[in-house]
């Protein structure tokens, strides 16, 4: 039985570019882009984050899109069948089970760390965050890692969440949830990005992030910022090739690439803004590192009035984020499960999540109970982290963009790209030589070997 003939589709270009741009704002734009920020000199690093998303980011998202299109499976039986057509070994399917094993593993951490989130929006609708001081807020983060209880209770609530919408399929699913919540996350952002205009230091703000110092351009902030651009937009896991296999064939890949990047890029630059507004106006020092919003905002959002309101708001923008990136990350395990074991999508969802689940307890436990246990000298969280993210990742968005730019026939790339010579042009040499090359820099970066 041809399990691709029973596959859903989305709707239309509209409900693609609303999913994949959920896909791409996550954690990564609200948590991680700020900090990358302040600590690479605010304007020089976003200036080098925008021209790696439009070299690097938009031809590898193409690419992702366009395989998954062109073969209408799942990225494990899309590789082999690709592979098969463009007459290449079937190792290629390989790069598949690479996306579907990491979307796994990172799923597992993203989910706890969700959870702390989900916990901390809590904290701040109770008013836990009234008065506190820089040592409490430290205290509060440290008292959460060493609760496993706490950690597993919200990791569990996240993993509900996500597997909920995805049991639902295509249509009811993964669209109906993009159609709420990226409205949602928008709303809530322009409101915070509202506050830091009307209470925050708009002004430092803006300076620092677009007032480029030139001089602070170094090689690690380029490498921090291809980085930063390719994971931000989900890619080499499999989520957006999955995405591009219910996208109807008369749908432009390039235009609804370019809407995502922007959507993407929009809600990191509004993030950064609102944050860093906030944290100016409070004497703050934007180079906090992965604390800042853990450790720095609560501090803030205690010490003004509407506080409790504020802090609501952002941290319910983060959970939605996480909650739009979480459903894609876990797409194409469950539709490799869907098509090749012949499972129904809820029983799917239940295997993939609780082993997911049980991958998640390991890592949470690493924060208190398991903290001696090491894997290659590191905690089970950073070992899968740095498994998924440092490894699998950029390998699978390398082997990617070089299949569908040097292996797949130029005859089909045509076909599913139908860009003016020129333009089919320069995204074919962009995904051949800038691309790699961009990817291969962030592989050497994040395993060491650069230097």
């Amino acid at each position: 039985m041809d399990f691709t003939m029973d596959r859903g589709q989305w709707s239309g270009r509209g409900a693609f570019v609303l999913a994949a741009a959920g896909s791409a704002v996550g954690l990564g734009n609200i948590w991680k882009f700020p900090y990358l920020a302040g600590e690479h000199g605010g304007g020089a690093f976003v200036l080098v984050y925008l021209a790696c998303v439009a070299v690097v980011g938009v031809p590898v998202m193409m690419t992702e899109i366009m395989l998954g299109r062109r073969a209408q499976r799942n990225p494990v039986a899309a590789m082999a069948h690709l592979a098969r057509e463009a007459g290449a070994s079937s190792a290629w399917k390989l790069v598949g089970v690479m996306g579907v094993v990491a979307g796994a593993i990172i799923l597992s951490f993203y989910s706890v760390v969700a959870g702390w989130i989900i916990d901390y929006l809590v904290r701040a609708a109770t008013g836990s965050f009234a008065g506190l001081d820089p040592g409490g807020a430290e205290a509060a983060l440290e008292g959460l890692l060493g609760n496993p209880h706490e950690q597993a209770l919200w990791h569990s609530v996240f993993m509900l969440l996500t597997m909920g919408v995805v049991a639902c399929g295509v249509m009811r699913g993964l669209e109906r949830a993009a159609r709420i919540m990226m409205p949602a996350l928008a709303a809530i952002m322009l409101v915070l990005t509202g506050y830091g205009l009307a209470q925050g230091d708009m002004g430092r703000a803006l300076a620092f992030m677009f007032a480029a110092d030139f001089t602070r351009i170094s090689p690690q902030t380029v490498l921090a910022a291809v980085g930063q651009a390719f994971f931000s937009l989900s890619l080499g896991m499999g989520a957006i090739m999955v995405y591009g296999s219910y996208l109807e064939r008369h749908i432009l890949i390039a235009r609804a690439t370019i809407y995502v990047a922007c959507a993407d890029t929009a809600f990191a630059l509004l993030a950064g803004l609102a944050v860093f507004s906030i944290v100016f106006a409070h004497g703050m020092a934007p180079a906090s590192g992965p604390g800042l919003i853990l450790k720095t905002l609560p501090v803030a959002f205690g010490g003004v009035p509407g506080g409790a309101l504020l802090g609501s708001l952002f941290f319910l923008l983060v959970v939605f984020a996480a909650w739009t990136s979480s459903i894609s990350i876990a797409e194409p395990g469950i539709a490799w499960m869907v098509e090749n074991l012949r499972l129904g999508r809820g029983r799917a969802c239940v295997i993939f999540g609780a082993l997911v689940w049980v991958l998640g307890i390991a890592a949470l436990l690493s924060f208190n109970l398991w903290q001696d246990v090491k894997l290659f000298g590191l905690s089970i969280f950073d070992a899968l982290d740095y498994l998924a993210s440092n490894i699998l990742l950029p390998v699978g968005g390398l082997l990617i963009v070089v299949f569908g730019s040097w292996v797949m026939r130029r005859t089909h790339a045509r076909e599913e790209l139908p860009l003016g010579e020129r333009w089919f042009g320069v995204w074919r040499f962009a995904a051949r030589y800038v691309a790699p090359v961009g990817v291969t820099l962030i592989f050497l970066n994040v395993t060491g070997l650069l230097g």
